[in-house]
C-alpha cells in the first residue's frame, strides 16, 4: 500500500485550526472504512504517523480535541474487521513509543490513553447493552404495531357487518376473531438473543490485547517472539514500562463508570445520598480479569499492591458487585462468652 505516513490528512490532524482539522478527520474516517484489508503492519505505519502528529500538537484544547477526534470520533465508525487490528496497533505503538516520550508532552499521551480506554468501553460494553435494548424495544414496538393494525382491522369489518343481515354479521365476526387470533399468535414468537458467551466476545477479545500488552504482568519476557512475520502479520505486542501500568490501573474503573446504567431515585434535600445500583447487564468478572491476574502474578510488589487497591474500589461495592465481610473481633467475642466468677 502506499505509505499512509506521508499522506496529507495525517499531517493535518495537528493543525491548530478546527476546520482543518475536522477535514483531515473525515479524510482519516473514509480512508479506514474503505480499506477494510489493512493489515496490523499498515496500521502500525499509520499509527507510527498519527502518534508523532500527536507529538507536534500543541496547545491544550488542541490537543485535548485531537486526542477525543481520534478516539471517540473514530473508533465507533470503523469497520467491525478492522477495529481490534487498529486498538492493537495503538497499544503496540504506546508500548514501544512511551519510554521516549518526554515529561513535558506526558500529559497529553496519558490523556489520549485515557481516551482510548474510555472509547473501548464505550464501544465493547455500552455499544452491547444499546444493541440489546434496541433488539427488545424493537420486538414490542413490532408487537404493539401488529396487534394496532389487527384491532383496526377488526373494527372496519365489524362497520361492514351493521350493513349487512345479521347471519352475514355472525360470520364475518367469526373471521374477524380466528385473523385476530392468528395474527396475535404470529406476534408472539420469542426473540432469540445471543448467549453470554457470544454477546461478549469482542469484549473478551480487546481484554486479551489489554493483557497480552498494558497489563502484562511481565515487563520484558525473554522467551517472547520478537521478530516481525509479514506473512503472518505478526507483529510482537511490547508490555511497556510500570508507569503505564499505574496509570491504567487508576483510570480503569472511572472509565468503566461513564458506561454503566444506575438506577435513578431521587434523594430529598439533606438526605445522604443512597448507593448507586447498576441496572444494566455487565461481564465485570470478565473486565476485572487483566486486574486480578496484574495482583496475583505481578512482577513487582507496589504493582500487585496497586492492582489490588483497585480491585477493593469502593464503587465496587456500592455499585453490588462485592459484599462486605464481616469481621468478628476474637477478643469481643471471648468477653462476651466469658461470665465472670460466681
Amino acid at each position: 500500500m502506499t505509505d499512509v505516513q506521508r499522506t496529507p490528512f495525517v499531517k493535518d490532524l495537528a493543525s491548530s485550526d478546527r476546520k482543518v482539522r475536522d477535514k483531515a478527520l473525515d479524510s482519516l474516517t473514509l480512508f479506514l472504512r474503505s480499506r477494510t484489508d489493512l493489515s496490523l503492519i499498515d496500521l502500525l505505519k499509520l499509527w507510527k504517523g498519527l502518534f508523532f502528529c500527536f507529538y507536534h500538537s500543541d496547545r491544550p484544547l488542541t490537543q485535548q480535541a485531537l486526542a477525543r477526534s481520534l478516539s471517540y470520533s473514530l473508533i465507533p465508525t470503523l469497520p467491525r474487521s478492522t477495529v481490534h487490528r487498529f486498538l492493537r496497533a495503538f497499544w503496540i505503538t504506546i508500548g514501544r513509543e512511551f519510554h521516549a516520550i518526554d515529561r513535558l508532552r506526558l500529559d497529553k499521551y496519558m490523556y489520549l490513553i485515557r481516551c482510548y480506554v474510555g472509547v473501548a468501553f464505550e464501544v465493547f460494553v455500552k455499544g452491547k447493552q444499546q444493541q440489546q435494548t434496541g433488539q427488545d424495544d424493537g420486538g414490542k414496538k413490532r408487537k404493539r404495531e401488529e396487534e394496532e393494525a389487527a384491532a383496526k382491522s377488526k373494527n372496519a369489518k365489524k362497520q361492514n357487518k351493521r350493513s349487512k343481515g345479521k347471519k352475514n354479521q355472525e360470520v364475518d365476526e367469526e373471521q374477524s376473531n380466528g385473523a385476530s387470533n392468528g395474527t396475535t399468535n404470529d406476534t408472539q414468537t420469542p426473540i432469540t438473543t445471543d448467549s453470554d458467551a457470544s454477546k461478549w466476545t469482542d469484549l473478551k477479545s480487546y481484554l486479551s490485547i489489554i493483557s497480552e500488552g498494558p497489563l502484562n504482568s511481565l515487563n520484558f519476557d525473554p522467551d517472547q517472539d520478537t521478530s516481525i512475520n509479514e506473512k503472518t502479520d505478526y507483529v510482537p505486542m511490547p508490555h511497556g514500562p510500570d508507569g503505564l501500568r499505574y496509570h491504567l490501573l487508576d483510570l480503569w474503573l472511572d472509565e468503566l463508570e461513564k458506561v454503566l446504567e444506575f438506577e435513578q431515585e431521587d434523594s430529598e434535600e439533606g438526605e445522604e445520598e443512597k448507593p448507586r445500583k447498576v441496572v444494566s447487564e455487565v461481564p465485570m468478572d470478565l473486565i476485572l480479569g487483566p486486574i486480578e491476574t496484574l495482583r496475583v502474578e505481578g512482577l513487582h510488589k507496589p504493582v500487585r499492591t496497586r492492582a489490588g487497591e483497585a480491585l477493593e474500589d469502593e464503587r465496587l461495592y456500592e455499585w453490588g458487585f462485592k459484599e462486605r465481610k464481616v469481621v468478628v473481633d476474637e477478643d469481643e467475642e471471648s468477653e462476651e462468652e466469658w461470665g465472670g466468677f460466681d
